[in-house]
């Protein structure tokens, strides 16, 4: 009997509600335009719901464009990186969050040599250094700062005043002086040594830019500038003559073409099948050269093959050690884009690499050494920037001798007594340690053209025999500039005529990268900011570039320095789908945040895709894949909604799999929030002022209760923040939103609010006294991780008469908890146990 008068006054209060809407005036409800760089202004009245795009619009610059270079590793970056900032900010702390941008040497100048071959015709190659580093200019002059806008709109709080660029001119004199120092002490050298090399952007490549593909058998693969699919993962078999008609001894090998450049093969020493052979010749069919039989016992396997095994110094790494244990020749037989060149003989120079694979197949059968192939599983290294094939080779380079540099990097995290540097979670202290202890020799010269020119001239003396730059390894100048170079080559090579010629390559992006907790700070000057915040308190990053990147910085960093650059490091986790897989192109699971932050349609997913150079059958699979995970496409979340998902997820071993709904979860807590303080405005009323102090003893139950469970949650917040625990921390503050001040406290005043009951009068204003409260504690609480709809709802909150308010949330107090006498407690025990089931 009842349901039907419930219905009807349901039905009355939403009439009202419909027709008092239709009386207000739409236009209250519209911010104010802002200019840029002003304080927000904000509407006369808080809209009915929340909308992230209304929100965020004046506090945030948008990218030029939506194709930029952000992706979700980026949003995660920043978004743990600008809670810890924004906490330690409003804590008290004298912070300081620099802006810097990569100039990515490798990864830059090959996305304007494609815009040149694609706009002009041209390659690199057909243009003067200086005018194709002008060509880059100009492309990091209209695109490079897309990125730093777009940290903008995920509401990093840099310092933008301090924006850097590691190719300004501050960072070049840190990189060049760091050289120069380095060398001096004996620390960078230049040697002959293997390489990673990509013949297609002509340039050795660090470790990190190889990706290993795994091949079990045969498998055909495309590869760029071959109009046929090359065969990877077949172990091919051929006998090499012996000399003195002593027969043949077999070898095997994936990559045939090196035979052109054996320079020895080598047997075990203790191998019975070959004893007959030591000190003997193998000789080569194609060039005649004598091949010396070697004994080494490191490299081969009595058991594997036929024991016996081919060596190519100048073009594998096992190899090459095996040459400079036995003394053996360095021949390299390829140009620098992977031709044969003449040392591989007049049959096969000029011949692409892989093709000189089949005819050298061809020509073994003609002279009857071909011994069979089969399948062979295999890693082939691929360049993670053009997709080439990897080819070691031997090249001149310039190297850091990492030795003394590693153990102090391993003193600073492991030495149990006095560690200077802890990385969280500590599971990645033995990844370290594995890498320290087992460093090799850093190859820090790149044969590209944008960079940071290596601060070497070689000086031509009239009578050198060879003239080529760099022919003997002594007549090298390392200088700062030119007149400085000109000064010290006067010197060493005193009364000889001589010609100065700068080392046309350029330093390795990770060189200029490792300098940056000093160079930014002013480094290699004596700068106040330098002895203010060197060395830094944290680094927040990925754990896949902990040594590329972060044993780098450590290393120079000290050596430099004086000091490590940082006392913490906390490495976050990689971001995979829902379905935790990586996210790629190809499966069509590659999340934009932007279209996570704005929405976006399902066919504008697919158009994303559709410009992304996939093959057909790629394209068909990711639409496929976008269809399935987003039927209905992605709506908008803002950034406050993916900024806290992804915040709490850091809980998740080295992986986050992100699934989308729970940022959309996050989207409709906004709502939440913004309806909570709706509600306490509306109850505070326009008059409505904040008390100078709480007097806790003389409230209702349900006020104690609530700040008792708001000082613990401000508890826990603090400690997990401290704890590098975010997850937790997001969890704690979260809770109390939503289960306590919510579900029960607000519920619980309601009744005070119902009508004008004087009876009431006191509870009403302890209710207003105490949500105010609990209101201005927890949006400061939960700023760091959710900044816009945090400092839209702050704004509007009532200030206390007696104490200046703060200009923006960002700078007032972050919460604290307050000791509370046991007398109290257990009054809010009992408070909890009478009103919670």
């Amino acid at each position: 009997a009842q349901q039907p008068s419930n219905v009807s006054k349901s039905s009355e209060k939403k009439k009202n509600a419909k027709k008092e809407a239709a009386e207000e005036n739409l236009e209250d409800y519209n911010d104010p335009e802002t200019s840029s760089g002003e304080k927000k202004k904000l509407s006369r009245r808080m809209a009915p719901t929340y909308n992230p795009t209304a929100v965020e619009k004046s506090y945030v610059f948008p990218p030029p464009n939506v194709t930029g270079v952000l992706h979700i590793g980026h949003a995660l970056t920043a978004a743990i990186q600008d809670t810890i900032i924004r906490w330690k900010r409003m804590s008290g702390y004298n912070t300081l969050w620099v802006p810097g941008m990569d100039h990515a040497g490798i990864a830059t100048q090959a996305v304007v040599e494609k815009k040149l071959m694609r706009e002009k015709g041209l390659t690199r190659h057909d243009l003067e250094r200086d005018e194709f580093i002008e060509e880059v200019w100009k492309w990091k002059n209209k695109h490079g700062g897309i990125i730093l806008q777009q940290l903008r709109r995920l509401g990093a709080s840099l310092d933008w005043s301090r924006e850097c660029f590691t190719m300004d001119e501050k960072r070049s004199i840190a990189v060049t002086e760091a050289f120069v120092r380095l060398y001096k002490e004996g620390l960078i050298y230049r040697d002959l040594r293997l390489v990673n090399w990509d013949c297609d952007l002509r340039t050795a490549i660090s470790d990190i830019e190889v990706d290993y593909i795994e091949i079990k058998e045969r498998t055909p693969r495309c590869v760029r500038g071959y109009d046929e699919p090359v065969e990877f993962g077949v172990l091919t078999s051929f006998a090499y003559p012996l000399e003195g008609s002593l027969g043949e001894i077999v070898v095997a090998t994936t990559r045939v073409e090196t035979m052109l450049g054996d320079t020895a093969i080598a047997i075990h020493p203790n191998d019975p099948r070959y004893t007959h052979l030591h000190g003997k010749f193998a000789i080569h069919p194609f060039n005649g050269r004598k091949l010396p039989i070697v004994c080494d016992a490191v490299l081969v396997d009595v058991n594997f093959g036929t024991g016996a095994v081919k060596i190519t110094p100048a073009h594998d790494p096992d190899d090459f050690k095996v040459g400079k244990r036995h003394n053996l020749e360095f021949i390299n037989i390829f140009t620098d884009d992977g031709l044969i060149n003449s040392n591989g003989g007049k049959r096969f120079e000029g011949m692409q690499r892989f093709k000189a694979r089949v005819a050298l197949i061809e020509a073994l059968k003609e002279k009857g050494l071909y011994r069979g192939e089969k399948n062979n599983e295999m890693r082939l290294g691929i360049c993670s920037r053009s997709n080439e094939v990897v080819e070691p080779l031997i090249k001149p380079q310039w190297y850091v001798n990492c030795e003394s540099l590693a153990q102090e990097g391993l003193d600073a995290v492991i030495d149990d007594t006095n560690p200077k540097i802890e990385i969280i979670p500590k599971q990645y202290v033995a990844e370290w340690k594995r890498w320290l202890e087992n460093i090799h020799d850093w190859c820090i010269s790149r044969q590209i053209v944008w960079g940071h020119q290596i601060p070497a001239w070689y000086a031509v003396l009239e009578d050198d025999e060879l003239k080529e730059l760099g022919a003997y390894n002594n007549h090298w100048v390392i200088a700062r500039n030119q007149k400085e170079a000109d000064k010290e080559a006067n010197r060493v090579f005193a009364g000889k005529k001589f010609q100065l010629l700068r080392d046309p390559d350029v330093l390795d992006t990770w060189f200029s990268s490792g300098l940056f907790p000093l160079s930014v700070l002013g480094w290699p000057d004596n700068t106040e900011d330098f002895r203010t915040f060197y060395p830094t308190s944290v680094l927040e990053t990925g754990h896949d570039i902990l040594f590329f990147w972060v044993a780098r910085m450590v290393m120079l960093g000290m050596k430099l320095g004086g000091d490590v650059p940082f006392s913490m490091v906390y490495l976050h986790s990689m971001v995979r789908d829902a379905h935790g897989r990586k996210m790629s192109k190809s499966l069509g699971n590659v999340i934009d945040p932007l279209e996570v932050i704005d929405g976006t349609k399902l066919i504008d997913l697919n158009k994303r895709l559709e410009r992304a150079n996939l093959d057909p059958k790629e394209l068909k699979t990711a639409k496929e894949g976008q269809a399935k995970d987003f039927p209905n496409g992605i709506p908008e979340c803002g950034v406050d909604a993916l900024r806290f998902a992804l915040v709490s997820y850091t809980a998740q071993s080295d992986k986050i799999n992100l699934d989308i709904q729970r940022v959309v979860g996050y989207r409709q807590w906004c709502n939440k929030l913004w309806n909570a303080v709706r509600f306490a405005m509306s109850k505070l009323g326009d008059d409505y002022t904040p008390p100078t102090e709480i007097v806790p003893a003389a409230m209702p139950f349900s006020c104690k209760w609530i700040l008792s469970v708001l000082n613990k949650a401000i508890s826990k917040t603090v400690l997990s923040l401290d704890s590098y625990e975010f997850s937790d921390a997001t969890t704690a503050v979260y809770s109390w939103w939503q289960y306590q001040l919510c579900d029960v406290f607000i519920e619980l005043i309601k009744t005070y609010f119902a009508g004008n009951d004087q009876a009431f009068a006191s509870e009403r204003r302890f209710a207003q006294d105490t949500l105010w409260l609990c209101l201005d504690n927890g949006l400061r609480l939960l700023h760091p991780f959710m900044p816009f709809v945090t400092e839209e709802l702050w704004q509007r909150l009532p200030s206390k008469i007696d104490s200046a308010r703060k200009e923006s949330i960002v700078i007032s107090e972050y919460p604290s908890a307050v000791e509370v006498t046991h007398t109290f407690m257990l009054d809010i025990m009992l408070c909890s146990c009478y009103m919670l089931p």
